[in-house]
């Protein structure tokens, strides 16, 4: 392991070939000895989406919410009629039950744009893009 800045790059490059490029997010940070590598994994967020009647997140237009690839969508029923989350177009399906309350929550894993809609009011009426970066 090295401490000098020009070869940081192939140093991280030879740890992620070794690790067998597993895919997981992370950051590689000089350890306090200044003469070791700490990885240090990243933590997924959640991000909460508002479900009201007749739209998601606000009213008015398609709004387009973006997250990161494992992190949870929360959406939160927050109106009085019922309605339900579906993915109409995109790399992964769901969907939630019907509900006039509560919440409903997915993991997102697959990179890609999403179309959901509610099934009960069309995407005319309720409709939301959901980007996965």
């Amino acid at each position: 392991v090295t401490t000098d800045p020009a070869a940081t790059d192939s140093v991280i490059a030879d740890l992620v070939k070794d690790s067998g490029g597993i895919g997981v997010d992370a950051t590689v940070k000089l350890a306090k000895d200044k003469k070791s590598f700490v990885v240090v994994p990243a933590v997924a967020a959640t991000k909460t989406v508002a479900v009201g009647d007749n739209y998601y997140v606000r009213d008015g237009g398609v709004p387009t919410v973006s997250v990161k690839r494992g992190d949870t969508v929360t959406w939160k029923w927050v109106g009085d009629s019922p309605h339900n989350v579906t993915v109409k177009s995109g790399p992964a399906r769901f969907s939630s039950p019907v509900k006039t309350s509560g919440r409903y929550s997915r993991k997102v894993t697959k990179t890609g744009l999403y179309t959901i809609v509610c099934t009960i009011h069309g995407a005319a009426d309720q409709s939301m893009k959901l980007r996965v970066r």
